[in-house]
C-alpha cells in the first residue's frame, strides 16, 4: 500500500461560499476528504492531509510560497512514496513549473491539481481529479512534477491555463500528454522523464526582480527604459510569432543593451502557445538577438518565469544564465 501526501495550499476545490464570493476555510479540506467515499474504497493508496497556513487563493501565491511547497516536499521526501498538491487554477502552472526546477533529480511524483468548482457544489469536478492524481502519485511511473486536470496529465513546466471556466481548464500545446485518464490511466511512456540515479536535490528560491513585457501593434518601447535598471535581474518578452517585434524594433536594441549591461537577462517568447522562438529568421527579430537577448525557443512564459528565477538563485552570473536557458534543464524545452 502506497503512502502520499496531499499538500492542500489552498484554491477553489476547498473553497467555501461568503458574503464576497468563495474563499478557503481553515480546516474544512480535512472534513471534505472525509464526504468523499471513493478516496477510501479498496485500490486507493493511503494519504495524510497537510494543510498551509495560511490558505491562499492561488492569485496570491509567491515565491515564498514556492518555497514552503518545495521544503516540504523534501523534509518529507522519504516518508512518502508521492505528492499531490491541491491548488487555485490561475498560477497553478506557474507553481508546476517553479517545483520543477527547484526539485532537482526528483524520483516520485509530484502531481498538482485542483478544481474549476468547489467540492461542496453539486457538480464539482474536484473529486474525479483528486482521485486520479491519488491514483498516479501512487504509481511508480511518474518521476517529475505534473499537472492533472480533466482528464489529462501534463508535465507541470508545459503547461498553461487555457479556460477560466471550461473544466478543461489547461492545455500543454508544445509536449504530449504523459496519461490521459478514461476507463483506464494510459501513459504515454516514451513521453515520461526517466527515473534519475543522484539524490534529490532542494534549490530554494530568491524573490528575484523579474518582469514580463507583452509585444503589442504600436508599442512603445521607450516607456520601459526607465525600468531596465541594474535591480532588475531577468525579464520576459512575449513577442509575435517566431519571435518578432514591431517594425521600430531599432527603438528597443539600445534598452536591451542597457538592461545587458547592467547584468539583466532578456529571455525571449512567443505569444503563440503552439510553436517555437526562432531569433533571427524575420528581420523583425534580429534586434533582439543582435542586442543579446536569448530565444527560450517553446518554452511557455510560465515556465520562463520560474526558470530565471531558478538560476539566478544558483548564483550564476548573466553568462551563465544565458546559456542555461537555452539548455533543456527539465524537460521544458523540446530539444
Amino acid at each position: 500500500m502506497k503512502n502520499i501526501l496531499i499538500i492542500y495550499t489552498g484554491g477553489t476545490i476547498g473553497m467555501i461560499n461568503s458574503d464576497n464570493g468563495y474563499v478557503p476555510k481553515e480546516g474544512y479540506m480535512e472534513e471534505a476528504l472525509k464526504s468523499i467515499p471513493s478516496l477510501y474504497k479498496k485500490g486507493m493508496p493511503n494519504f495524510d492531509l497537510y494543510e498551509m497556513n495560511p490558505l491562499l487563493d492561488s492569485s496570491n501565491m509567491t515565491v515564498n510560497e514556492w518555497n514552503k511547497i518545495a521544503k516540504l516536499i523534501y523534509d518529507k521526501y522519504d516518508n512518502y512514496d508521492g505528492f499531490v498538491i491541491l491548488h487555485g487554477t490561475d498560477t497553478m502552472a506557474y507553481t508546476a513549473s517553479a517545483l520543477s526546477f527547484m526539485l532537482e533529480n526528483l524520483s516520485k511524483p509530484v502531481i498538482l491539481t485542483g478544481s474549476q468548482i468547489p467540492l461542496f457544489e453539486l457538480r464539482s469536478d474536484g473529486s474525479d481529479n483528486l482521485i486520479t492524481s491519488l491514483l498516479i502519485a501512487s504509481d511508480d511511473k511518474i518521476h517529475e512534477v505534473c499537472l492533472y486536470f480533466g482528464g489529462s496529465l501534463m508535465r507541470g513546466n508545459r503547461t498553461t491555463k487555457y479556460s477560466s471556466d471550461g473544466l478543461i481548464a489547461f492545455l500543454s500545446p508544445n509536449y504530449p500528454l504523459l496519461a490521459e485518464a478514461g476507463i483506464t490511466i494510459k501513459y504515454n511512456l516514451k513521453a515520461l522523464e526517466p527515473k534519475p540515479t543522484d539524490k534529490l536535490r532542494l534549490q530554494l528560491l530568491e524573490n528575484i526582480p523579474i518582469g514580463v513585457i507583452k509585444v503589442f501593434p504600436g508599442i512603445q518601447f521607450s516607456l520601459f527604459e526607465s525600468i531596465m535598471t541594474d535591480r532588475l535581474k531577468g525579464i520576459v518578452i512575449e513577442t509575435f510569432g517566431n519571435g518578432n517585434i514591431p517594425g521600430d524594433g531599432n527603438a528597443l536594441l539600445p534598452i536591451i543593451k542597457k538592461a545587458f549591461s547592467n547584468g539583466t537577462v532578456v529571455a525571449v517568447c512567443s505569444q503563440c502557445p503552439q510553436g517555437t522562438v526562432r531569433l533571427g529568421t524575420y528581420e523583425t527579430s534580429s534586434a533582439l538577438k543582435n542586442a543579446g537577448a536569448v530565444s527560450g525557443y517553446d518554452i511557455t512564459t510560465e515556465a520562463a518565469v520560474a526558470k530565471l528565477y531558478y538560476l539566478f538563485s544558483c548564483g550564476y552570473d548573466k553568462d551563465k544564465i544565458k546559456l542555461e536557458m537555452e539548455k533543456d534543464l527539465r524537460g521544458e524545452i523540446s530539444a
